[in-house]
């Protein structure tokens, strides 16, 4: 649930970046993640060149699912039927996240130490926390300066 809302969270200041005509790039983001958890893992760079592409692949796929999960929740069903349905369908997505994890998780420990893979995860918390609070930091200053509309 915490990832959840982190990567919701996330997509929400990429585009408050956007509307404040500051440009986000998602190549720049990559390589500035790379970076920070091979230094943060503290991979080598042979390391880094075999496990990131898994855990690359790992993203794009949460990715889908987290789409999946934004568009269930735009629009609130009607009836409790609906409701029920909505929640089953949330839950069935919840489960499929947590299962990419540990397939990916087992996946990158036969390629790197559990420890690694431990703060592989851990960074990954952590970059994003720091992104987002320097984002956040961004948009407040817009907002302040009046260049929120």
């Amino acid at each position: 649930m915490k990832k959840v809302i982190a990567i919701s969270l996330l997509l929400i200041m990429t585009m408050m970046v956007n509307a404040q005509d500051k440009r986000f790039s998602p190549e720049k983001f990559e390589a500035d993640l790379k970076a920070y958890i091979t230094k943060e893992a503290s991979l080598t760079s042979q390391e880094a060149d075999k496990v990131y592409p898994v855990f690359r692949e790992l993203r794009e796929k949460q990715r889908v699912i987290y789409d999946k999960m934004r568009k269930l929740g735009m629009n609130k069903p009607v009836g409790d039927e609906a409701c029920k349905q909505a929640i089953v369908e949330y839950d069935k997505l919840n489960l499929e996240l947590r299962q990419l994890d540990v397939d990916y998780h087992k996946k990158m420990i036969k390629m790197v130490s559990a420890s690694k893979v431990y703060e592989i995860m851990q960074a990954e918390n952590r970059f994003h926390r720091q992104m987002m609070k320097g984002w956040q930091k961004g948009w407040q200053k817009g907002w302040q300066k009046g260049k929120h509309r």
